[in-house]
């Protein structure tokens, strides 16, 4: 296969400004990586909110930025010391936006092979592109284990081994927003807590959404959808009712930066109960959920497996994807593509901004720009 020199990538130039197509080198895999044919890459609200003000600042390291986290393609070149990959390969990667030549939002990417997945046949790139990030997010603030710093995760027993598949079954969960990726960032990014919460035997499994989502959040494993347009108060006195007395020990803010959501989590809780929020910092929540009371603890999270504290439980995660896709254990998220490949990126950015996607994930064809 002829890798060529240059490629199309999405560039931002400098800050506030729109992201433009533009021709950069092709990036070569070093030693523990794999070179990417970008078929497929999802969008997520980082990548319209980085543009500007304060957050360009929190996430962009370097300029000219590509954006670009989630992404599925094909294997055309391998790092001298990669066993586990070949080329021809189909997988699903997790990209980071930390330099160029690992974002997905080009037409060829490198990524560390561990952190990779074999996509089965049933899979579509389009669709194995909507599942990294959020799945990811998801995982490290139940599962990872890692003791510092100690409240970026709930360090719930992983579901992946068997503790952790019986530990909490017959125990009700609520998420909050399940119609977010996070919830099946915003009303965008659609599976994990639903599905982490079937696979780990929490029943009931609450959730609330638009009634629109209601019957893919059943089919992703919710027992009970609750229209989100309804007040706290109501949703709370309804609880009890569902779980049939039982207390609800964990709970699922998906839509963190609703503050009200945040609280529904808090109240919802037992004493003593687990409340998983993502955002990174205590501080991007009201100070009366991050110190909620009555031995209630609040884990957060930065959704990345390539820092210290998160490669373990990454490398863990990364091990389990293809299994559960071929076993349909976890589903991909129902994708609203987008026309032109990398040119029609601005437009769905805006019609994530603009709060316009609700229970699918905005997805891009690279190869498709003209």
């Amino acid at each position: 296969m002829t890798i060529p020199k240059t490629q199309k990538s999405l560039v931002l130039l400098e800050e506030s400004t729109p992201y433009v197509i533009s021709e950069t080198p092709v990036p070569r895999p070093g030693p523990a990586d794999v070179l990417v044919k970008i078929m497929a890459c999802a969008l997520n609200p980082v990548d319209w909110a980085c543009v500007d003000p304060p957050y360009s600042k929190i996430f962009i390291k370097s300029w000219p930025f590509v954006p670009g986290t989630d992404g599925a393609g094909r294997v055309v070149e391998i790092g001298a010391d990669v066993q586990n990959r070949k080329v021809g390969d189909r997988i699903l990667l997790k990209g980071d936006t930390g330099e160029a030549k690992w974002a997905t939002c080009q037409q060829y990417a490198i990524v560390p092979a561990e952190f990779t997945a074999i996509i089965p046949d049933t899979i579509t790139f389009d669709e194995a592109a909507t599942i990294p990030l959020a799945l990811i997010t998801d995982v490290l603030v139940l599962y990872n284990q890692s003791p510092a710093p100690e409240n970026l995760s709930l360090r719930l027993k992983p579901v992946w081994e068997p503790e952790g598949a019986t530990a909490y079954a017959g125990t009700p969960a609520f998420i909050i927003g399940g119609a977010s990726s996070l919830g099946q960032y915003g009303e965008c990014r659609c599976i994990p807590p639903s599905t982490l919460a079937r696979m780990a035997g929490h029943h009931p499994i609450i959730t609330t959404a638009s009634p629109y989502n209601a019957s893919l959040l059943v089919s992703l494993g919710a027992t009970h959808v609750l229209d989100r347009s309804r007040s706290n108060e109501s949703i709370l006195s309804e609880l009890p009712t569902i779980t049939g007395g039982k207390a609800i020990e964990f709970a699922f803010v998906a839509v963190p930066f609703y503050p009200e959501a945040c609280r529904l989590g808090r109240d919802a809780l037992a004493p003593g109960g687990a409340l998983a929020i993502v955002v990174p910092h205590p501080s991007r929540v009201p100070e009366d959920v991050a110190n909620p009371g009555d031995g209630k603890r609040v884990g957060y999270v930065w959704g990345s497996v390539r820092l210290p504290h998160t490669r373990e439980c990454g490398l863990a995660l990364f091990k389990q994807i293809t299994g559960w896709l071929e076993k349909g254990l976890l589903k991909p998220n129902p994708v609203d593509l987008l026309a032109n490949g990398l040119a029609g990126i601005n437009e769905g950015l805006a019609k994530l901004k603009a709060n316009k996607v609700s229970g699918k994930k905005v997805v891009a064809r690279p190869q498709e720009t003209i």
